[in-house]
């Protein structure tokens, strides 16, 4: 018996040599074009009774009709996996639909699946050790690549091992290009891709980095804070609105603790500790990496829980606004405040770190606890060195070697 699915065809035929008490194993054969591979259906069938032109036994006993419906089984199996793998590849091949038909190619083995599973795995651990803002960008990712695949390659999904250089140059030129995304978003969303190719490595569905070479466009970051002048209109300006003053306190309490939006969101009145000397400070952690921080509590972030007790909800210790009204309202502050810098919620912790703490000479290993960092490189990406700062360090060094080293006459 033979079946067309397009360029697919099987056929089954027994295997005479081997005839074992008066039954021969049934084979199939699959064909795709030129390419033919045969594999074993795992049944035995009389050889009197077999159909050679239709691949089927003939009659109406229970062994014919038996055999007969094992073999239709097996056609119905083949053609699935053979539209499966088309419908992902656009393609396929005698081998890979034997080995789908088999097991040994699994839905596992493709670039989406992977990501999806990888996407549902991070969605469960939200809350516990991920984030439910960087699952959002891990799916903002997928759905970029799912559409890139469907508009380059007009399929649904792609194996790894398709995977390669000029993918990853063709995506990059499609985000940037096409998606007008600047090269840092472009970055991030390849970084995305990397870490699915990464997973693949491990799982030896692939044996190469295909981002092997691979040099994507970067913009420099620059670190974006509030310098001291700026922080001191912000402070020292009358708002007369509550609303805004409320947004004005929280960014400048975030200034001085450093605490990114959301853990501020969460803060809770016990979260403030007395330490044995009497001062208070914060004991919490971060939700996106889960590190826990100690943070002092200096004068200004003092008087603000003061200013607001009470006011928050539950344990909360403030009443805070969700970080899209609060990065719309830091705009109309600076306009008000005459701050000619787009404010953002974020900027107050790269305050922290570059006016609040290395400016006045905390060594950045402190600040990088105090933020709650795995790696000092990621503190050195938020906190800057600021000008003056170098010069009072210059200075400080000249007067120290005044007149210790002396130009022989």
């Amino acid at each position: 018996m033979k079946t067309s699915n397009e360029n697919l065809k099987i056929s089954f035929y027994l295997k005479k040599k081997n005839v074992r008490k008066g039954l021969c194993p049934v084979m199939g054969r699959i064909a795709v074009g030129q390419e033919m591979v045969q594999f074993s259906c795992k049944l035995e069938a009389n050889p009197d009774l077999w159909d050679t032109r239709a691949g089927r036994v003939n009659g109406k006993s229970h062994h014919a009709r038996e055999v007969n419906r094992e073999i239709d089984k097996i056609n119905v199996a083949v053609n699935a996996k053979y539209k499966e793998i088309v419908s992902i590849r656009g393609k396929a091949t005698a081998d890979e639909v034997k080995n789908a038909y088999q097991g040994i190619l699994s839905p596992q083995e493709t670039v989406l699946s992977i990501f999806r599973e990888h996407n549902e795995e991070y969605k469960r651990r939200i809350g516990v050790n991920n984030a439910a803002s960087t699952w959002k960008n891990y799916n903002n990712s997928f759905m970029h690549l799912e559409e890139f695949i469907q508009k380059k390659y007009h399929v649904s999904d792609l194996a790894f091992r398709q995977l390669d250089y000029i993918f990853i140059e063709d995506f990059a030129y499609y985000l940037r290009i096409d998606c007008k995304m600047n090269p840092n978003t472009m970055l991030h969303k390849l970084s995305c891709l990397r870490k699915m190719a990464r997973i693949a490595i491990g799982r030896r569905l692939i044996n190469r980095d295909p981002f092997a070479g691979f040099s994507p466009e970067r913009t420099k970051s620059k670190p974006k804070y509030v310098p001291a002048v700026e922080l001191d209109k912000l402070m020292n300006t009358t708002l007369k609105s509550s609303a805004l003053e409320l947004t004005r306190d929280m960014f400048v309490f975030s200034c001085y603790t450093g605490l990114a939006y959301i853990d501020l969101y969460n803060l809770t009145n016990q979260q403030i500790v007395k330490a044995e000397d009497g001062d208070l400070w914060l004991y919490t952690s971060r939700q996106k990496t889960g590190n826990d921080t100690k943070i002092p509590l200096l004068d200004k972030p003092l008087q603000i829980i003061d200013k607001y007790r009470g006011m928050g909800l539950g344990d909360k210790v403030f009443p805070l606004k969700s970080a899209v009204m609060l990065n719309n309202q830091l705009k109309k502050i600076a306009k008000l405040c005459g701050i000619d810098i787009t404010l953002t919620f974020h900027m107050a912790r790269h305050t922290f770190a570059t006016e609040i703490c290395l400016s006045q000479g905390v060594p950045i290993e402190t600040v990088s606890r105090m933020m709650g960092h795995k790696k000092l490189l990621t503190t050195q990406v938020y906190a800057k060195v600021t000008h003056n700062k170098v010069n009072e360090e210059m200075e400080a060094l000249t007067e120290k070697l005044k007149d210790k080293y002396a130009l022989a006459s």
